[in-house]
């Protein structure tokens, strides 16, 4: 996808270089397991903490096993539309009944 999900500019095409996503995943897991379940008197204490998860992690990661694929990405977006649709048809009918 491209774009975030609060830009216009995101669109339902998949990232042919899903490889380039891989840092917004590790700041995921900095955000979950380091920086929002802490709170830091100082940013040396802060900076300490992050060096020390990243020396940890570089030494304990493992590959992550994706299991949603494209297909299931392309369903959930054609279920989405159909939803939309018909959503917009009854409103549609309820407009023309009143």
């Amino acid at each position: 996808m491209t774009g975030s999900p609060d830009t216009p500019e995101q669109t339902t095409t998949l990232d042919p270089h899903p490889q380039g996503r891989l840092i917004e995943i590790f700041f995921s897991v900095i955000q979950k397991k380091v920086v929002s379940p802490n709170d830091f008197a100082s940013l040396d204490q802060l900076s300490s903490t992050l060096l020390a998860f990243v020396g940890r992690y570089n030494q304990t990661a493992r590959p992550f096993n994706w299991k949603f694929t494209a297909a299931d990405l392309a369903d959930l977006l054609h279920r989405i539309s159909e939803h939309e649709q018909a959503a917009t048809t009854n409103q549609t009918d309820l407009a023309t009944a009143a």
